[in-house]
């Protein structure tokens, strides 16, 4: 398996609490401090951090115009609705 390119280091404070259950964790699963952290992280980012990013893009889109009108859509829905009804 090829190893992933990495960034240089960074510092970060944490709460101890968080710290300790990070060697905790760490340490029963026999991987380091980093592998649980990168591994912390990518949840957050595949997770909140992909809905905050949703969020952003979306306003993005609104901020170029690339956007449709309500009340066409709801229109839309509404002829798609009674086609299946009828």
């Amino acid at each position: 398996m090829a190893k992933p390119n990495l960034s240089d280091p960074i510092t970060m404070r944490l709460p101890e609490e968080v710290l300790a259950a990070i060697e905790q964790i760490a340490e029963t699963c026999d991987r380091t401090r980093s592998w649980v952290m990168v591994r912390a992280l990518k949840l957050y980012l595949a997770g909140e951090g992909a809905d905050i990013l949703a969020v952003r893009k979306g306003r993005e889109q609104v901020a170029d115009g690339d956007v449709h009108d309500m009340d066409d859509v709801l229109g839309e829905i509404h002829d798609i609705v009674n086609r299946k009804v009828a």
